[in-house]
């Protein structure tokens, strides 16, 4: 990784631990030395004013809003130590603020997370809260797919937004899952969420769902090698997928008709690969799925269009 063009020094570091004293204080100062850093933002903010702020308030466990009533209070020594080498460490390591607090969110919903998963990010949140709709009537799903779970957060809060659902959470790295169970704990929802070990679909053998969705690899490798230094710091196996992003996604394409109910549905977020599965297939009826909220490349495909289709 490439060591950063501005990083702070422990001078700096003791002399702002001797001169700052309220929360004013050190989200001024933080928000000063992530402008000068010249920050990639992409984990959760788009900008450095909310990223100091989420920074601080997790660190504090202060919740999620900032309260104007708490700028002028003063830190402890020891707060104070704790949220500058935070703030050092997301500076001289680039290392993104989610994995220094432990915490991200996705659909309103709280989950841990470190380096053995990606930070929740999708905007498929959307469209669970919307419980699919138009496409899936709530009523009649009654088991999820959520191929490459990661740290669970999909398979999660598909839980909430269909709690009669049974929920099978896939994914390949077992200390994915490790982090996946931890969530799931934390959500109380054992007995609806159920992890699994496997290579895609190899150990789902006579599995059938309502739904599939996936944010599987998609990351081709033009646009890997480019990544900024923040994203170096998640696993690269959930991230890279081959010369032209495709590598899972076709295998997902080949194998979901066999995994689907009569009337079900295959949800998968392809990201910047979207011109590439195009192109390779032509002849497929993608429906790319809108949002309110932030962009995404997301396709739907129905069970009938996958069984019809005779070239994957």
């Amino acid at each position: 990784m490439d060591k950063p063009s501005f990083s702070l020094t422990k001078a700096q570091l003791s002399e702002a631990l001797e001169e700052l004293r309220t929360l004013r204080d050190v989200l001024r100062w933080g928000f000063t030395q992530f402008q000068r850093a010249a920050l990639f933002y992409g984990h959760g903010t788009d900008n450095a004013w909310d990223e100091i702020i989420y920074l601080v308030l997790a660190v504090l466990k202060l919740g999620t809003m900032l309260n104007p009533e708490w700028l002028d209070a003063h830190l402890t020594t020891e707060e104070r130590t704790q949220l500058l080498h935070k703030i050092s460490q997301r500076i001289n390591e680039r290392m993104p603020t989610a994995y220094l607090v432990h915490e991200s969110w996705f659909a309103g919903l709280p989950f841990y997370v470190d380096s053995r998963v990606l930070i929740p990010r999708s905007p498929m949140a959307e469209l669970i809260e919307q419980q699919f709709s138009p496409w899936v009537d709530p009523e009649k799903v009654e088991s999820i797919l959520d191929l490459g779970t990661g740290s669970a957060c999909i398979a999660i809060a598909c839980a909430y937004a269909f709690p009669d659902a049974k929920i099978d959470a896939v994914d390949y790295s077992e200390e994915a899952l490790v982090v996946a169970s931890m969530n799931v704990e934390r959500h109380h929802l054992d007995e609806q969420v159920n992890l699994i070990q496997s290579d895609g679909f190899d150990n789902l053998k006579g599995r059938r769902y309502d739904i599939i969705i996936s944010n599987p690899p998609y990351v081709d490798a033009d646009d890997f090698a480019q990544l900024p230094p923040e994203y170096r710091h998640e696993p690269a196996m959930a991230l890279a997928a081959g010369t032209d992003g495709l590598d899972i996604v076709v295998r997902l394409l080949a194998q979901a008709k066999q995994h689907l109910q009569k009337g079900g549905v295959l949800i998968v977020e392809v990201g910047n690969s979207k011109a590439a599965l195009i192109q390779r297939f032509p002849h497929l009826p993608f429906v790319w799925l809108e949002f309110e909220r932030g962009d995404a490349e997301v396709f739907l495909l129905t069970q009938e269009q996958l069984a019809d289709d005779k070239e994957i």
